[in-house]
């Protein structure tokens, strides 16, 4: 590995020893902005979600490419983060999704400056929170907000997935569903409703439902709990639904069978609670668009066959507008939002070269 492909794994690691939760990304935001500031890009900004904006200037008037990684992890600022190194790769909870990602924003800047390279259009950098579970994309939501269509595109890295490139957005709607009862005694009480048994037969019928497999469609309880003891009729129950597509039309159909599962769940002594906690908006580009083409040109100079996916990442939210988004990765892994997750090392330097490519060809087309 070169010096700056060192660096570039240094960071990253430096990165994963700060716990960033969801929502609670601060810690970790002032840490880039630090760096941000230190490598003296210029309008370096923190917003107030946490989102942190810098801008590498270009040589014209052109439409600035945006370029995003989102410094939220799924784990609790409790987890051991440590990290360790074996053969050709590093395990640690968080170090792909997605501190590597954010290392790669520095790693782009000092790449391009190691080549003498000016891009021909403002180039901003931008680590936003907000990405992870019931953050909702909000970081991102904030980011589209601020520049809109004002810009080339929006080009969003993570860490690991490298020769894969999203250009679809899955559709989510997330649901958190309580149920309540008057609840009793196990013995003196029984046969009065429980939560917990009403919400098992819910959850069991919401998963007996047919799921599409064309659109690809997906229906996922993640989360439950209730109840006070072992000899008590449960009085409050509570579970999260996860129901995804790949077309706006699919999300549609299945939310309409959940919604319809869940509104026959109330009956005399059970009260139902539906709260939307979460939506992430379907949209996507074809594949002949400039950008996807180029997208795999730079993936196959680095000797990697391009994937054209889906998935549910940061842009779905300019890709849900008809905005120009994709993501791509910077290098292969495995065991994300788990604490056994590891990224490779060697392929690091492939995925920056396609990465700098990328910014070098894209004020072309």
């Amino acid at each position: 590995m070169t010096n700056l492909l060192h660096r570039i794994l240094d960071l990253a690691i430096q990165i994963q020893q700060i716990p960033a939760p969801t929502f609670r990304e601060r810690k970790r935001a002032q840490f880039a902005r630090k760096l941000f500031d230190l490598e003296q890009l210029r309008d370096v900004s923190m917003d107030s979600v946490n989102n942190v904006y810098a801008r590498l200037p270009g040589a014209t008037e052109a439409e600035p490419l945006v370029v995003s990684a989102h410094l939220d992890t799924v784990f609790t600022a409790d987890l051991a983060h440590k990290p360790s190194r074996q053969a050709g790769r590093i395990h640690g909870a968080g170090i792909g999704d997605n501190s590597l990602g954010v290392a790669a924003l520095f790693g782009l800047v000092w790449m391009l400056r190691a080549r003498g390279m000016t891009p021909a259009g403002d180039v901003w950098l931008v680590a936003n929170a907000c990405e992870e579970g019931l953050g909702d994309l909000r970081g991102m939501k904030e980011v589209v907000a601020r520049f809109g269509k004002s810009v080339r595109a929006y080009l969003v890295i993570e860490g690991m997935a490298l020769g894969q490139v999203y250009h679809r957005a899955v559709g989510v709607r997330r649901y958190r569903v309580k149920l309540a009862t008057e609840g009793g005694h196990s013995w003196s009480d029984y046969g009065r409703p429980s939560a917990v048994h009403e919400m098992a037969e819910l959850v069991t019928q919401l998963t007996s439902l047919r799921v599409a497999a064309h659109p690809r469609t997906s229906l996922n309880v993640g989360v439950i709990a209730g109840g006070s003891g072992v000899n008590v009729v449960a009085s409050e129950g509570h579970f999260e639904l996860d129901v995804r597509s790949e077309t706006e039309e699919g999300l549609t159909k299945i939310v309409a069978d959940v919604e319809q599962a869940l509104q026959s769940a109330h009956k005399q002594g059970v009260n139902v609670d539906i709260e939307v906690i979460g939506e992430r908006p379907a949209g996507g580009m074809p594949l002949d668009h400039p950008l996807l083409q180029l997208a795999g040109e730079c993936l196959s100079e680095q000797g990697i066959q391009p994937t054209f996916t889906a998935g549910s990442t940061d842009a779905n939210i300019p890709l849900s507008r008809g905005l120009p988004a994709l993501v791509v990765g910077i290098t292969t892994g495995a065991g994300a939002h788990t604490p056994h997750e590891y990224i490779d090392i060697p392929p690091i330097q492939q995925g920056m070269q396609q990465l700098v490519r990328f910014v070098e060809r894209v004020f072309e087309s």
